[in-house]
């Protein structure tokens, strides 16, 4: 498929897409945004915004993180699957993009295919989130970046390790540590290595990404550890895969490997036994339950950066 070219607004589809010194002002914004929703203080910066949502994959996290998100901003939220829409019964994505940009603000998508997501931010008059793909989850990665920057500091220098798939996860990660210049590193099995384009990107711009075949020498010294499912939605179950993944798994061993105080970090749903364990994931090093916190507040600013003008 040829390169799509996005419409002017301004989107966020890719962290790739948005240089680090907006997306350093994004992470700075969010932050000041949980603390005023913390001390109680009203942040209605969206009175009467509305945003569309489009789910052609289930969800818990995207769908009401991004839809307390707009109610507390002063805005709503509509939550559409693709069998709500006409986009169902074969209407195209350009049309529906067409017709949703006079009723609505904004339009959230969490696409099967990223080629969806290109298409209607194409066509679409109002910014375009996106949600997830089977490319990239930036909404995923800046409410991580957060979480770790609540924990430790400035990420700038720190050394993140993924272990496992190589995935769309995985992808936003490389691109993070382009725009905020920590150093990444990838522990996969060859045949589930991540996105070529990123990595030629990390190559580009002389990022700090290495790839790893080895989970316990990727850990060496680690200030934080990221998993995620060996199976993602849309991907296909089967026993080669699981027994290509069951070395990546994270365990207490593992973490021992890592620095001292290395947090532990994945984006949920989890499944412990397979790609970590209950110990790791339950422990004091993990998290999870503040990276999950953490989507509501990344996706504020992200709202705001979107929607304001």
């Amino acid at each position: 498929m040829k390169k799509i070219t996005l419409s002017p607004s301004q989107h966020f589809i890719d962290l790739l897409d948005i240089d680090a010194t907006t997306l350093r002002a994004l992470l700075d914004e969010a932050r000041a945004i949980k603390q005023a929703r913390k001390a109680g203080r009203k942040h209605a910066m969206l009175k009467d915004k509305k945003l569309a949502m489009i789910f052609e994959k289930h969800s818990t996290r995207t769908r009401v993180s991004f839809e307390a998100g707009m109610l507390e901003l002063g805005g709503h939220a509509l939550n559409l699957t693709s069998n709500d829409l006409q986009l169902g019964r074969g209407e195209s994505i350009a049309d529906t993009a067409r017709v949703l940009s006079r009723y609505v603000n904004g339009i959230m998508m969490r696409a099967n295919d990223h080629n969806s997501l290109l298409e209607l931010a194409h066509y679409a008059e109002v910014p375009v989130i996106n949600g997830l793909t089977d490319r990239c989850h930036p909404c995923q990665v800046m409410a991580d970046l957060l979480t770790f920057e609540e924990q430790r500091g400035n990420i700038r220098g720190a050394t993140v390790v993924w272990i496992g798939d190589g995935n769309n996860v995985c992808n936003s990660w490389i691109s993070a540590a382009i725009r905020f210049g920590f150093h990444l590193r990838i522990a996969c099995p060859p045949a589930l290595m991540p996105g070529s384009a990123y990595l030629e990107a990390a190559t580009r711009e002389k990022a700090g990404v290495t790839v790893i075949e080895s989970p316990q020498d990727a850990v060496q010294d680690a200030d934080a550890v990221i998993t995620d499912t060996w199976v993602s939605m849309g991907t296909e179950t089967s026993e080669t895969r699981k027994h290509m993944l069951r070395p990546y798994q994270v365990d207490d061993a593992l973490m021992a490997k890592a620095g001292k105080d290395a947090l532990f970090f994945h984006c949920l749903p989890a499944h412990r036994g397979e790609e970590v364990t209950a110990g790791v994931i339950d422990g004091p090093a993990s998290v999870v339950w503040d990276e999950a916190e953490n989507r509501l507040h990344a996706q504020k600013s992200i709202l705001l950066w979107c929607m304001r003008g």
